[in-house]
């Protein structure tokens, strides 16, 4: 399998005002390709620093392809350190440098001479035409290994790989097949999902197999090689299975879909509405449905029922209730939910009610501490639980577990 490295070149990319989504673009073009990216680095306009990481990535990989770093000021200095790492010489082409004021003169404008460093190529290099840009390509082999420099502006960067670089990588990959699946598995923490995926994936050395933890969620990459799709699929397909029969019930999507996505469709399918009660979550639960096309065939209706009063006056929530228990409680919880459903003449009631701080936890209550239920046609169940981190990411993972919880009830699984 052939490895890669991308060089993302320019010291605007290390501040907060850009980023990098050539490496972004790269990548997904190489894995379908069959080439795996093996390390992804952004160098400041610094001569030594570009250097060395051309070394480096040289030494290590089979294709190394930097972006950026080709214009005309002094601080572009891709080729210059790309020569410098590779021992050769750089020489002015006279025929790019013509083409350059011919392009200039196009536009009626007379050239700087700065612009004349655009003509500038490493010994050895093949340039690569840019009809969108004045700064050209370059293509090096050395050792049986793939230098490529591309200009850094996406519009100009993206023609260029496509025509003139991916069929290149595709011919020295010999028709090898890279491909991932994703398996996305909700509520559970990354140790816990570890703890019972690793003795099964440590097995396989093809596929391979990466473990991501995020807010509410873990993904579990699965990627795999082989000289054709039938082959990479029977790969996938045998580590997947294993996974799922170790996980029953835990993993909601293998085809990268969302948790809202798979909820939405079990809602659907079973011709069932929805309404929702939320609390510190804010309409954040009803915001992450309604961005799945065609939620109106689902969902009845939401409220914020942030204050007491909304929920007594909204829901219809007992005074009592929140009154001996609180309004963050199970209790309160189960009463939202069931007031929802009853207002809304709903099928299902969700409720979320909880403390998304920074303030208001007591030792009893902390932050973090959220109840979600659910009452109706996809069971009724209670949960209480204690998420951490700060306000954004409690009401993100509140929101997460509540859907998690409907996709269970939905599915006649366990209540967790």
């Amino acid at each position: 399998m052939l490895r890669a490295e991308i060089l993302a070149v320019g010291s605007e990319l290390l501040t907060p005002l850009r980023s990098d989504t050539n490496a972004l673009y790269l990548t997904g073009q190489l894995l379908q390709a069959g080439v795996d990216v093996g390390v992804r680095v952004t160098v400041a306009d610094d001569p030594r620093l570009l250097e060395s990481a051309f070394r480096s990535a040289l030494g290590r990989a089979d294709i190394v392809i930097a972006t950026g770093g080709l214009g005309p000021t002094e601080d572009d200095l891709t080729r210059e350190a790309a020569a410098a790492a590779l021992g050769r010489g750089i020489r002015r082409d006279p025929a790019i440098l013509e083409a350059l004021r011919a392009r200039f003169e196009r536009y009626g404008r007379v050239m700087a001479p700065v612009n004349e460093k655009q003509a500038d190529l490493i010994e050895g290099a093949v340039m690569l035409p840019n009809p969108l840009g004045s700064a050209c390509g370059q293509r090096v082999e050395v050792d049986g290994r793939m230098l490529f420099l591309l200009p850094g502006p996406p519009h100009e960067m993206e023609p260029m790989f496509l025509q003139q670089v991916l069929p290149l990588v595709h011919e020295r990959a010999q028709g090898a097949l890279l491909r991932t699946r994703v398996l996305r598995i909700a509520s559970m923490s990354e140790s816990d999902v570890e703890q019972v995926a690793a003795p099964i994936y440590k097995t396989f050395t093809n596929p391979r197999t990466t473990i991501l933890g995020a807010a509410g969620q873990v993904e579990l990459h699965l990627t795999a090689e082989g000289p054709s799709i039938e082959a990479v699929s029977e790969r996938l397909d045998a580590l997947a299975r294993a996974l799922r029969e170790a996980l029953p019930g835990r993993i909601y999507s293998e085809d990268g879909g969302e948790l809202p996505e798979v909820v939405a469709g079990l809602l659907r399918e079973r011709g069932l509405t929805l309404a929702l009660a939320e609390s510190c979550t804010g309409g954040l639960l009803a915001e992450r449905l309604t961005s799945v096309p065609g939620a109106s065939a689902f969902l009845e209706r939401g409220y914020v029922t942030y204050s007491n009063r909304s929920k007594v006056e909204l829901l219809g929530v007992d005074p009592a209730v929140l009154d001996s228990a609180g309004a963050v409680s199970a209790e309160a919880a189960a009463a939202m939910a069931a007031g929802a459903r009853r207002a809304a003449g709903a099928d299902v009631g969700v409720a979320i009610t909880g403390i998304a701080g920074p303030d208001g936890g007591t030792p009893e209550k902390p932050v973090g501490l959220v109840f979600i239920a659910i009452q109706g046609r996809a069971g009724d169940r209670v949960r209480r639980v204690h998420f951490l981190g700060g306000r954004d990411r409690v009401r993100f993972q509140a929101s997460q577990a509540a859907l998690e919880m409907m996709r269970r009830g939905l599915l006649g699984l366990d209540a967790w």
